[in-house]
């Protein structure tokens, strides 16, 4: 019995759509960078903890928690934009927008920045903040360490994931409104004496 001609087997082949060559020296120092991020944002988060109360400390959790969220946000939406508007806007002479184009055609390194970097570093310090408030609790009251332990984590994870969540439909749906508010920060650093 013959094959149907919709059952041969066909060969895909997909195009290599990242051309440029692994920069190990890039990739080096993100990794000594963020090792020198952890230990500065873990030294001064656990300073606080030491000289705040647990409702101080909570308050340090939940920046610290926003700014995974936010920085999540900026990684995702870089990628997401599209960068056509933007010559348009570029060729208008609008502030901004060769800044947001550059964002956009490196979008691999401000996601692994605002993503990896500056995300990741947040997630785990607030494990750490979490420790840290959970010390506190255990001086000022006498309660269930491991009952507070699994709490205080499921709140953590469920505002991080819940929160990130949220953030990733908002950066996929107003992803070059995003892109171009950082362009215009970056547009200010740029050009200070700029009003505009």
């Amino acid at each position: 019995m013959k094959n149907h001609p919709s059952q041969k087997k066909y060969k895909i082949k997909f195009k290599t759509a990242y051309h440029k060559p692994i920069n190990y020296t890039w990739l080096a120092g993100i990794t000594l960078g963020t090792f020198l991020l952890a230990i500065l944002f873990g030294y001064i988060s656990l300073i606080l903890m030491e000289y705040v109360g647990i409702l101080g400390a909570s308050m340090v959790l939940m920046i610290l928690i926003l700014t995974g969220i936010f920085f999540d946000i900026l990684g995702i939406a870089v990628t997401a934009a599209d960068e056509v508007p933007f010559h348009s806007m570029a060729s208008n002479k609008v502030a901004g927008a060769k800044q947001s184009i550059f964002l956009i055609r490196n979008a691999g390194v401000v996601a692994n920045i605002c993503n990896d970097v500056i995300g990741d570093i947040s997630g785990i310090i607030s494990g750490t903040a979490t420790g840290a408030i959970l010390l506190k609790i255990n001086e000022n009251m006498s309660l269930n360490t491991v009952l507070w332990s699994i709490l205080l984590t499921a709140i953590v994870a469920g505002l991080t994931v819940g929160g990130k969540a949220l953030g990733k439909e908002l950066a996929l749906k107003q992803s070059n409104e995003i892109v171009y508010k950082l362009g215009m920060v970056l547009y200010i650093f740029d050009n200070p004496f700029h009003k505009k």
